[in-house]
């Protein structure tokens, strides 16, 4: 099956936007895939921020969009954008990083006046970037992202269900083995 690139762009440690895709690369590789998880807060900021592209970490996570086929990208929406943490290691990849790539673009904020945030502010980076597929992506308002006392990521049952569908179908323009239908509890 594909390799997948799961990338975080939120710079907070506990963050729902991280959560919900490693939440996400779970059901990716139930379906086949071999997922990749990328924290971008994890880069050494030095190097994000005074644009070092021959550091060695920064050097790994070009390697990491390389070898993928599919690259999921999330982020917090702040101020009607993608975060500047994404930015800037968007930035530092080689202008054509994406081409013949197929991504999944996602997004969670705090209201839905910030829902266009993927399609005005995300996709026109990631088709400059040359991705061949842009799969419709989904924006999750972080009241429907809640976790348990032991840890447990709970999403409302309507995002839960759009979450899955164009994560289904991100995984099967990737070549992935169609989802198993919820059981019931």
């Amino acid at each position: 099956m594909a390799a997948i690139l799961s990338v975080s762009g939120s710079p907070s440690a506990t963050s729902r936007t991280a959560r919900l895709l490693r939440h996400l690369d779970d059901r990716l590789r139930l379906q086949g895939h071999q997922v990749t998880s990328l924290e971008v807060r994890t880069l050494p900021p030095g190097a994000l921020l005074g644009a070092d592209f021959r550091h060695p970490a920064v050097a790994a996570a070009t390697e990491l969009f390389e070898q993928a086929d599919g690259v999921v990208i999330g982020t917090p929406v702040y101020k009607a954008a993608y975060s500047g943490l994404l930015k800037s290691l968007l930035d530092l990849l080689p202008q054509y990083a994406l081409t013949g790539k197929t991504v999944l673009p996602l997004a969670t904020g705090g209201s839905t006046a910030h829902v266009l945030a993927i399609d005005y502010a995300l996709r026109p980076v990631l088709s400059s970037m040359g991705a061949a597929h842009i799969v419709p992506g989904w924006f999750t308002l972080d009241q429907d992202i809640t976790v348990g006392a032991d840890g447990t990521l709970n999403v409302a049952p309507g995002s839960a269900e759009a979450l899955d569908q164009v994560t289904d179908r991100f995984s099967a323009v990737l070549g992935g083995r169609p989802a198993e239908p919820a059981v019931a509890k």
